[in-house]
């Protein structure tokens, strides 16, 4: 699987001279990775003997913590076997993780296309959320301009319901550790530093895509202890709990994976991250909907499908940077 190290040909390659990085050395280093991504969090209270939280707030705030040094100790490790800072460029570094600190012109795009192409996975689930908004509004009616879709007065209690929820988000610690921290620090260390490594260790694309999510599931395996351990769930019930935890952790995996080298960007695999966190599982079907939920679903995997290489494409993503620092390849792989 693994080959010798290569020499794509382009500039910022220049970088990773030296490098030599191995496939067994790329392997090894992202096992490691993965590991302290977990061990670290429970570091606090079992290698530090600190005493435990007192809050949930506390909790999660330690962890919080915990995450930002895996995720810098992660970087800092990738950049020393790949070799990066001898470059001296700054936005050189970055752009090996696929931070474009000065190509803000380009970032719309690993934003919006990659966001427009995961909903369409959605497509059910935002069916049903609709029909069941339109549904619950008209029960709610109880006089006539309420059921009025133009009327100010339900404008405002929209609006007011959408500024009281995103209030409570910004005050919930568990909202912050599932759209803001998870998605930044998982896709920094399981993406930016882990594909990177693998691509000069000389693996190939189709292998990295297929191959590196694996640990990024084994990251998620501690949630069986914590379910079996902590909450006193039954065995076969964590079990399934997790084994349907890590199934979809693979699968989006296997997206974040090709987002990240289709793109170059790692803004393109965050906010799909953020994005499939928000919305859960997607809705294959709902008794509710007459049909509409199971419709909407096959039609909007069948446009994924259908949309997924053209809207990632690298010239879409690339075209406006002078200097191409497509080290990895993703400009020929198209």
């Amino acid at each position: 699987m693994a080959t010798e190290n290569p020499r794509l040909g382009d500039p910022s390659a220049a970088a990773l001279d030296g490098a030599g990085v191995s496939g067994a050395a790329a392997v090894c280093a992202c096992a490691a990775m993965a590991f302290f991504y977990v061990a670290i969090l429970y570091s606090p209270t079992l290698i530090l003997r600190l005493p435990p939280p007192t809050s949930v707030e506390s909790f999660f705030l330690r962890r919080f913590g915990c995450a930002a040094i895996s995720s810098a100790a992660s970087v800092a490790a990738s950049a020393a076997l790949l070799g990066v800072w001898r470059s001296g460029d700054l936005s050189l570094i970055l752009g090996v993780f696929g931070i474009r600190r000065h190509q803000l012109s380009v970032q719309w795009e690993a934003v919006v296309i990659p966001l427009f192409l995961t909903s369409l996975v959605y497509a059910g689930t935002l069916v049903s959320k609709l029909w069941l908004l339109m549904n619950s509004q008209i029960e709610d009616c109880t006089e006539d301009f309420c059921c009025q879709p133009t009327s100010f007065m339900q404008i405002g209690i929209w609006a007011q319901h959408f500024v009281d929820r995103m209030s409570a988000y910004i005050h919930d610690v568990l909202a912050w550790r599932t759209y803001v921290v998870a998605p930044l620090t998982e896709e920094l260390v399981f993406r930016a530093c882990m594909i990177p490594l693998l691509l000069c260790g000389g693996f190939k694309t189709y292998h990295i895509i297929f191959l590196s999510p694996v640990f990024f599931s084994l990251a998620h395996l501690n949630h069986f202890l914590e379910l079996y351990c902590q909450r006193g769930y039954s065995f076969l019930k964590a079990l399934l709990i997790v084994g349907v935890q890590l199934g979809y952790t693979v699968i989006f995996g296997w997206y974040a994976a090709f987002l990240f080298i289709r793109t170059g960007n790692l803004l393109s695999p965050i906010v799909a991250h953020i994005f499939c966190n928000v919305m859960g599982l997607p809705v294959l079907s709902s008794s509710r909907t007459l049909g509409l939920a199971t419709a909407a679903f096959a039609v909007g995997l069948a446009c994924f499908l259908w949309l997924l290489f053209p809207a990632t494409n690298p010239k879409i993503y690339n075209n406006k940077i002078d200097s191409c620092s497509c080290w990895h390849g993703y400009c020929s792989w198209s």
